[in-house]
């Protein structure tokens, strides 16, 4: 992503928005409400154009080449949803079919969903009936059981308990290096960001105002919360 910029009608939402991520990679990208995370997610998902600026996966121009890059991709929006009257496993081979050549493509997705998504019998349930968090793990499933090239997940663990948040992140991770996939996430949970992120961008008002490792961004504070707390401002969180 090389000098991006977005507009809304005459308002700036992104203002030089430089990054790359590497194969294998977690990038995070972090930052107050409104700071322009989601619509760099959209972005790259190719959900909105770009208005000045460049983006390439794999060396394809995301604009010049939708089609082809959303075959690569998976996103996860925070506010993910679901179809209401389908149960978890037609959703799963729904999607799997969608990414599939054969059926026997779509039945080993399907499996891999199953299995990510720790939902078991409730699987056999309508998803009306699911609460958030496990709408969630399902939505993570759905994203990952496909082999993404990238991975775009948005707040990934929100809603989810901690006994499986901690799954959830072994899972990206071990996503991320097994098959050198590239994985952008958003989070506000500082934590999360420290502890699985190889490399993290900070955004406010737009801008990236630090870029690195998440020990180079910490520097002298005592964690990556404190130190995100004194760039951008206690009232702006």
């Amino acid at each position: 992503m090389d000098s991006l910029y977005k507009w809304i009608g005459s308002r700036e939402i992104l203002h030089n928005i430089t990054f790359n991520v590497n194969d294998g990679e977690i990038f995070g990208l972090v930052g107050p409400n409104g700071a322009g995370k989601t619509t760099t997610m959209r972005v790259l998902a190719t959900l909105l154009l770009p208005d000045r600026g460049n983006v390439f996966v794999d060396d394809l121009d995301i604009v010049a080449n939708q089609n082809k890059i959303r075959k690569k991709m998976a996103y996860v929006p925070e506010e993910a949803g679901i179809y209401k009257n389908v149960t978890g496993y037609e959703y799963l081979r729904f999607v799997a079919h969608m990414y599939s050549e054969t059926d026997r493509d779509a039945e080993t997705m399907v499996n891999r969903g199953e299995e990510l998504s720790g939902l078991g019998v409730r699987l056999n349930d309508k998803t009306k009936s699911y609460s958030k968090g496990m709408k969630r793990r399902l939505q993570i499933a759905r994203a990952l059981m496909v082999h993404p090239r990238v991975a775009l997940l948005d707040e990934p663990t929100s809603g989810i308990d901690v006994t499986y948040t901690v799954k959830i992140r072994k899972m990206i991770m071990e996503y991320a290096r097994n098959f050198r996939a590239i994985v952008i996430l958003s989070s506000h949970n500082m934590y999360e960001v420290e502890t699985l992120c190889d490399r993290i961008a900070m955004i406010h008002q737009g801008r990236i105002i630090a870029l690195g490792t998440p020990r180079d961004i910490v520097g002298g504070e005592s964690d990556l919360e404190a130190a995100f707390i004194k760039m951008v401002g206690e009232n702006e969180i």
